[in-house]
């Protein structure tokens, strides 16, 4: 029976709702490895009750484990096969705004009655067998159970699995016999629970591995490719490393997603989905209206690539509120440009990627479409939320005159180490010539163990917040933009006061006209809502029409998530 969102019993909604001490009775323990282990006795049980695990083969599963990339190359795969003409399952995380972004039928994140009948189906099934041994299982378990129980009953043609966390002891590792594994690129990014050496993680990643099913991996560190031939030595499974994809292939299109590292990702996903077709006997079905030159990549793949979607991972998104005088009606080009380049880097090497990506990103921005100055253009920004990226291919020589300013919006977990983070940031932006006018630091308004949809309240109480964490990484950044050597920025600095906004001229001097001066520092501010940081950002850019304000959001997916969330409020 299906029960609308109003029908929830309060603690059981999934909008807004905590569902941890429902389905993580120890969510303290859930980051760490204590976790990960407890998954092992009790994975196959909720396979069984739900009656999943013989129907699961059934599903010609892709499964993609890695430290970064995964997610794109998952969802160039599912683009790939869509195109193909095949029903696709795509099963990803985290979601930024609502959970069903987590399950795509055809594309689609899973509709709202579709999402709660399932949910609903596989809750009540599991809560029936609830022993003092046999509790409800972890949060993300549950998510990757839910999963598989709408693929089977979608019927998809193929389904598309991402990797949580590792690889062996993932809740996704209860896949036996995959058509085809993928490795993404590794790094060093959830030591805690993987180890603290690239070996160590590509011996956890290197776990999807099943006896003689087919592989691919991208170019790696020697450390983790020597552990990736190993475990597939081991297991006889034939891996192959593979190119990056080569831009003269693509006949003039564009890849969707943004960023010179997406041609690796966009490599393994084709590398992935013609092994797949092969093996499931479809590949020369793609291949009987074209040319079959191997050079070529099938149409079907090229209209794949460049339609493929992932939120929060090199977008671009321009906000419409600061050009707006109502939700319906558009000003006048009276106002400045405000616009969001949203990554969710969150380790050492991904930070790196994200930085060249929007250096690449703000130098290309004259070329693109002066905002809102006719209802074209507003039919453009529309595309942008359908599709997450900006497409267009109007003139560009005209080059705005707008003055830009770059910030950076940031905010990361505190297991991961600002103090590589921002340097590798800073740097490599520097490196290209991008240099950052101000840094804000702000607390975000979701958490890990929070699961929500789109209509999800946004938290308006900001008093009493702990904001420590942002200071230290305040005092962080200033240590990096000034040089300063040792813990000069003390408790005593001025750095701790967030009462009031910064006032409007703080976004229109560059980093490098301020110097510390009695202790007070003017390269970064701390604000205590992220929804206020949002709002006065808007002010700024309104009350000048010849700004151009472009925001790097990173250090978190949380952070960007809710960053998208109030923008298209």
């Amino acid at each position: 029976m299906k029960l609308p969102w109003k029908h929830f019993p309060l603690s059981l909604r999934v909008r807004n709702v905590d569902l941890a001490h429902l389905l993580v009775p120890d969510m303290e323990n859930w980051k760490g490895c204590r976790c990960i282990l407890r998954l092992k006795g009790s994975k196959h049980v909720s396979l069984q009750i739900l009656d999943l695990e013989e129907h699961i083969p059934k599903l010609k599963i892709i499964h993609v484990a890695g430290t970064k990339g995964k997610g794109s190359t998952c969802a160039f795969c599912e683009a790939i096969l869509r195109e193909c003409g095949f029903r696709t399952g795509l099963f990803t995380s985290p979601h930024l705004i609502d959970v069903r972004e987590r399950f795509r039928i055809n594309g689609l994140d899973i509709s709202e009655d579709k999402f709660l009948f399932y949910f609903w189906d596989c809750w009540n099934q599991l809560k029936q067998q609830v022993t003092e041994d046999l509790p409800m299982p972890p949060l993300f378990q549950f998510l990757t159970v839910l999963a598989f129980k709408i693929f089977v009953c979608e019927q998809v043609d193929v389904a598309i699995i991402e990797v949580g966390l590792g690889g062996t002891k993932d809740s996704t590792n209860v896949i036996k016999v995959p058509v085809v594994c993928g490795i993404a690129t590794l790094g060093m990014d959830h030591t805690e629970v993987l180890g603290d050496t690239l070996g160590e993680i590509a011996s956890h990643k290197s776990g999807i591995f099943k006896p003689q099913i087919p592989a691919f991996t991208v170019h790696q560190l020697s450390e983790a490719m020597d552990v990736l031939h190993e475990k597939a030595n081991e297991l006889a499974v034939p891996l192959k490393v593979v190119e990056p994809l080569d831009e003269r292939k693509l006949d003039g299109l564009k890849l969707s997603l943004s960023g010179d590292h997406q041609f690796t990702n966009a490599g393994l996903a084709v590398s992935l989905c013609k092994c797949w077709l092969q093996r499931t006997g479809n590949w020369e079905k793609i291949l009987q209206n074209q040319d079959k030159k191997e050079a070529n990549i099938p149409e079907a793949f090229l209209r794949g690539l460049a339609a493929a979607r992932l939120s929060g991972r090199a977008q671009i998104v321009y906000d419409l509120s600061s050009n707006c005088n109502s939700s319906s009606t558009l000003a006048e080009s009276s106002s400045g440009d405000l616009i969001f380049y949203l990554d969710g880097a969150h380790s050492p090497e991904s930070m790196e990627v994200c930085a060249r990506w929007f250096s690449s990103a703000v130098q290309e921005s004259k070329q693109l479409p002066k905002l809102l100055s006719s209802s074209h253009d507003v039919e453009i920004i529309k595309e942008v939320w359908g599709s997450g990226y900006i497409q267009s291919e109007r003139d560009s020589s005209v080059e705005s005159n707008k003055i830009s300013k770059k910030i950076l919006l940031f905010n990361c977990m505190e297991v991961r180490d600002p103090q590589i983070l921002l340097p590798r940031l800073v740097s490599t932006c520097a490196s290209s010539g991008t240099y950052f006018s101000k840094a804000i630091f702000v607390p975000s308004m979701s958490t890990y163990n929070k699961v929500t949809s789109g209509t999800s309240a946004i938290p308006s109480g900001i008093s009493n917040r702990d904001l420590s964490w942002q200071f230290s990484l305040q005092r962080l950044w200033e240590k990096i933009i000034h040089g300063i050597e040792g813990d000069i920025l003390d408790k005593s600095s001025k750095l701790d006061s967030a009462e009031t906004l910064p006032p409007r001229e703080f976004v229109y001097e560059d980093a490098s006209r301020c110097s510390p001066a009695d202790g007070i520092f003017g390269c970064s501010s701390v604000i205590s809502s992220l929804p206020l940081t949002i709002k006065w950002l808007r002010d700024c850019v309104r009350e000048n029409p010849a700004l151009r304000v472009q925001v790097l959001v990173t250090g978190s997916l949380h952070l960007v998530g809710d960053v998208l969330k109030l923008l298209k409020r």
